[in-house]
């Protein structure tokens, strides 16, 4: 499989913060047979946002996008926004799984607006932006990953099986 990951920081995109959410989520990708094609910090900005998820999923026809930072509540936290703007499909309990994941650990998981959807033939997950919460959030996932792509991708064998 085939993926980006776009780290969301306006810090980050100005070079005031080193990212280390993006290499860690590439690291864990990697243990599923995952390469990261496209590495990218953009700014918390709308068009740049939603450009860039359109670019991985139409252009570059990758399996999987998954974004880190900006899901939070803060006034420039719009990634999830932008996301279901772009998607076809939500799928709720890749989300509702992370925040549960999340919550053994904090209390602040309940304010995390992360989605995860379908964009044709793509994944797209939002992480949250600290390095700790995007691995812990992708590891409660990442077991569903490979299949819910093969689905996406058009696998008619049975889940069953």
């Amino acid at each position: 499989m085939k993926a980006a990951v776009l780290t969301i920081s306006d810090k980050g995109s100005r070079g005031e913060r080193v990212d280390t959410s993006g290499p860690a989520v590439t690291e864990l990708l990697a243990g599923i047979d995952v390469s990261v094609e496209q590495y990218e910090i953009i700014p918390d900005e709308r068009d740049d946002i939603k450009a860039k998820l359109k670019h991985c999923c139409d252009t570059l026809n990758l399996d999987i996008v998954v974004t880190t930072g900006g899901t939070g509540v803060a006034p420039r936290d719009i990634t999830p926004d932008v996301t279901r703007e772009v998607i076809d499909k939500e799928i709720p309990g890749m989300a509702e799984a992370m925040r549960l994941e999340s919550l053994k650990k904090t209390p602040h998981a309940v304010i995390s607006r992360a989605i995860a959807g379908i964009r044709g033939r793509t994944l797209i997950v939002n992480l949250p932006g600290s390095p700790k919460a995007a691995t812990e959030n992708l590891q409660a996932i990442l077991a569903a990953i490979p299949h819910a792509v093969s689905k996406i991708q058009g696998d008619p064998s049975d889940c069953a099986s």
